[in-house]
Formats: structure tokens, sequence, C-alpha cells
């Protein structure tokens, strides 16, 4: 008999969609608004600083945890900007970008049969991540227009075998900002039931006429959070994979037991130019949030003039945009006609749902690329 050679725990596992789409665009040679990455670099002075790094020789392993200034730099801004305690020695992990602290947690902390909600739509990683470790998904809906969740329907999901809710805010898709009192919501729900939370706030400093709150700022939390950021997102890096995670001592160090089995440890040099990158956020960040706030008006104002309707989002680079009635028959038959007709590569939004069809109805657009991709991109979608 022929022995079956892939684990059953990857059969479900298909493409991301993510792929599936650029390589679309790529073949259609169209205009790509699907994948969130910039179509432009980042500040050219973090990329000299890295070249100083590797010529001064630093291009060996780090440590495995990260370098000590990244992390300290790391430290500095949690408290400056939350008022948050992060022991740089004991409590920061730097790994392969945010995907991987996101996987080393998940890890760390999910075993066979344990459940882990995931409000949806979700970033495709989260369930596979959970399957990947062995547990069950459980999903609570987001509901459009501003993306809300039901506090009973996320009461309801949570049974004894719940260990983990997974949080993703300012959140990609939709590019919601959870409220203090939605978190709060969350937390006096992990708090009761001794619940983990895994935050995802990789697009925490994208935020447009709204703040972010860490729910490790919530009364009772710090101890029960783990923390995941971006050097991508925030400094336009996406390329160079430094994320970092950041907990409580205790649960750093399962963290840290994962990762150094993953990756061991990343890339010295990039570590070493955002460690500087880091040190000069307040001089930063005012020009990086008004780059992003006038393309997200730019792409909101030329949807206006197409017959998809942009839903106003308050963090993140993302618009949810709806499809015209009786145009196509759902997401994926409009993304897949508007890449090989009109030459304009968008996401289909209901493969981040597993309970609503409400992803049916929208599409995906990126708005992190430069002005003139977002205005011909978007008047690829006239008709």
């Amino acid at each position: 008999m022929k022995r079956k050679k892939t684990a059953e725990r990857i059969a479900s596992m298909g493409t991301s969609i993510f792929a599936t789409m650029s390589k679309m665009a790529l073949e259609y040679n169209a205009i790509n608004l699907g994948q969130g990455f910039p179509d432009f670099d980042g500040p050219l002075w973090i990329m000299e600083e890295a070249f100083n790094a590797m010529k001064s020789g630093k291009n060996q392993y780090a440590p495995s945890p990260g370098i000590i200034s990244l992390r300290k730099e790391i430290s500095n801004y949690q408290k400056k900007y939350y008022d948050l305690d992060f022991d740089a020695e004991k409590e920061i992990i730097i790994t392969a970008g945010a995907t991987e602290a996101l996987y080393s947690s998940i890890m760390a902390f999910i075993q066979e049969g344990d459940e882990v909600i995931l409000f949806e739509p979700y970033y495709d990683s989260y369930p596979s991540n959970v399957i990947l470790a062995g547990g069950i998904p459980k999903f609570v809906t987001l509901y459009k227009p501003d993306f809300h969740f039901d506090a009973n329907e996320l009461e309801m999901a949570i049974t004894e075998k719940t260990k983990m809710i997974i949080l993703n805010s300012p959140h990609n898709p939709t590019g919601k900002v959870f409220t203090k009192n939605e978190l709060e919501i969350i937390a006096q729900l992990a708090i009761k039931h001794d619940l983990l939370v895994l935050t995802d706030e990789v697009y925490e400093f994208l935020t447009y006429n709204s703040e972010h709150i860490p729910i490790a700022t919530i009364k009772g939390m710090k101890e029960r959070t783990i923390s995941v950021s971006s050097t991508g997102k925030t400094f336009g890096m996406t390329g160079w994979k430094i994320g970092y995670a950041m907990a409580s001592e205790g649960l750093a160090t399962a963290i840290q037991k994962v990762h150094q089995w993953v990756t061991f440890a990343v890339n010295t040099p990039a570590q070493h130019a955002f460690a500087y990158a880091f040190s000069r956020l307040p001089e930063y960040l005012p020009e990086f949030r008004t780059l992003y706030l006038n393309k997200r008006n730019l792409m909101l104002n030329a949807l206006m003039e197409t017959e998809f309707k942009g839903i106003t989002p308050l963090g993140s680079y993302f618009i949810m945009a709806e499809i015209p009635n009786g145009k196509f028959l759902n997401d994926v038959d409009a993304a897949t006609r508007l890449v090989k007709e009109n030459k304009v590569a968008t996401i289909p939004p209901s493969v981040f749902y597993s309970k609503s069809d409400e992803g049916m109805t929208m599409l995906r657009l990126c708005f992190a690329k430069s002005d003139n991709t977002i205005i011909n991109g978007i008047n690829s979608l006239k008709f």
C-alpha cells in the first residue's frame, strides 16, 4: 500500500488569495490594488543605516530574541505612546515579520482540541496557524458597514475548550479600529473565562480620526495578552520581514522556545536599521500618517466616480468597497472578471469569512500605492 506523504492537518489549506491575485495581476498585466504592500520604498535613511550596519560588520547571527538596542527602542515607544512597560531583556522577541510572531505565539499556547476565537473577516494566516497547532477556529462576525460585533455572539462562542481570542486592530481587511468599549467587552470575557488574547497591531500607527488602543492597556489584560507588531508596516519595508512579539515574561519565554526552532534569529543589519528608525519615530510619524491619510482620501474620492461604494476605514491601508447590485454574481466573480477584463486586481474578501456571507458583497482595495496607481486602478473599475 502506498503511504500518504502529507500531513492531514494541511489538507484543507490552499494557496493564499494574495498570491493567487498577484499572480493573476501579472498574468493579465493588471494594476495591483490587491496585495497589501506599498509599491514605493520606505525612507532612504533607513536603507542607509542598514548599509552602514553591513559595512561595520553586523552581518552574522543576532541573538535569538533580537538585538538589545532594537528591543529597548520598542520598549521605549510602548511606554511613550501607550504607557505600557515591557522589559526589553525578557518580554520582547524579534521575529521574521509579524507572521512569524503570530505563528510562534499560536504554536506556544494552542494544542490539540483547544478552541480559538477569530473575528471574521480574518487575516488568513490566523485559522491556518490554529489548525497547524491542532486547534479549532471559532468565528464571530464583524458586521458592515461599521464592522461591529455582537457581544452576545462573542460570549456564546466561548466554551470550556476556548483558550484564546485573536484580535486585529487596526483591522485588516476592514480598516476597523476597535473602540475602548469594544476592547473592554473582550477584556471582561477574557478575564472571566481565563483566556489569552493574541493581538495583531501591525497597523498601530495608521489611524485616521480615531485612536488605537492596545488591549494590553485595559486593566487586568497585560498579563494575558501577546501583542504583535511590524516594522514593515510602520516603516514601509515589508520585504525586510522584521516583526516582534511583546508579552509578560512567562508568556514571552514560551514564545521564545518556539521562535528559536523556527528562525532562531532574523536579519541582523535590518534590526540595527530599525533600532535607529524607532529612535526617530516622533519626527517620522506625522509625515507617515499624512501620506496615508491623503492616499485614503484619494481612493475614497475616486471611488465616488464609480459604481463601487467605498466604506471609509478608520485605520490600516485598506478600503472595503461594496459591489454594485446586479453587476456580478459575488466577490470572486467580480475580482476574477475585473482582473481579466478591466485589468485591475482586487481581493475577494469572502475567503476571510467562515460564518457570514457578507464578504461576497464587497472587494478589498489597498491604497498603499503611488497616486498614479490609485487613480488608474480606480478608473479601471468603471464600466
